[in-house]
């Protein structure tokens, strides 16, 4: 099974930048977007084969999650059921017979981290939600999830010790969340590799130098770790600030509960 998820800052203007070439390419099984920055009236795209669902924020051009399915879900969720997380669009839950699949585009604590003490009441919801999901089948989750866990996932660590996506405050709950019995994909498979980075700024040549973070990701419940045969960055695809990102697995984690 072949899984891709993409934070497309923007969905209409990455349709322009190949996104379509890339998504009818890759042939995923499950496709994840984040930044959709749209209502879903505001776009007309259909994949032949794929099942679709978005869900927008309240406010326009802001924000947005959307998956395409070849399989038909058993049911859909939006959100995590709190009117306090619920006018973003950040969340999209599928659940599959052996599985849930949930599409996550984590806020940023933004600059001056005006936004982190919003960003820790996330990290609690969301990390209880997952959970809460993970007590009755597998989880799969993808997306933006807004933090380079180490060091090694950011080019220049030192000096973005307390920058969004880098504090402690951010790093400790992603740590936490992967201690609840979660795997990083990537590091799992590639624990040792440096410059694997999934955004780059605008700014400075940084995609040209290579001068990225690595905040984009497939995490998996622990006990589904042995079904994981790969974890890809498709850093060579261009159409957005971020690269898409995949994982690929064998079907041994189904009915694994």
């Amino acid at each position: 099974m072949k899984l891709v998820s993409w934070n497309v800052n923007g969905l209409r203007a990455c349709l322009n930048k190949g996104f379509a070439e890339f998504f009818n390419k890759v042939d995923a099984d499950v496709f994840c977007i984040q930044e959709t920055k749209l209502q879903p009236e505001q776009v007309e795209i259909s994949f032949e084969g794929y099942h679709q669902y978005f869900n927008s924020a309240v406010k326009k051009g802001y924000s947005g999650t959307a998956v395409f399915t070849k399989e038909e879900p058993l049911s859909i969720s939006f959100d995590l059921g709190m009117d306090r997380h619920n006018d973003e669009g950040r969340v999209i839950t599928l659940e599959y017979e052996d599985y849930y699949l949930v599409t996550v585009y984590t806020p940023n604590s933004q600059k001056e981290l005006a936004r982190l003490d919003y960003r820790m009441e996330w990290e609690d919801d969301f990390q209880s939600y997952i959970i809460g999901l993970d007590k009755k089948k597998p989880v799969i989750l993808c997306g933006d999830l807004n933090v380079a866990h180490k060091e090694i996932d950011l080019k220049n660590p030192k000096t973005n010790t307390r920058n969004a996506g880098f504090t402690i405050e951010e790093r400790n709950k992603f740590t936490r969340f992967l201690e609840s019995g979660f795997i990083d994909t990537f590091r799992y498979k590639y624990p040792d590799v440096t410059g694997a980075y999934t955004w780059w700024s605008y700014m400075f040549r940084a995609r040209e130098n290579n001068a990225g973070w690595r905040i984009d990701y497939f995490l998996v419940s622990e006990r589904i770790k042995d079904s994981i045969i790969d974890s890809i960055i498709y850093a060579e695809i261009m159409g957005s600030d971020h690269c898409p990102v995949g994982l690929i697995l064998d079907d041994s984690f189904k009915g694994v509960h």
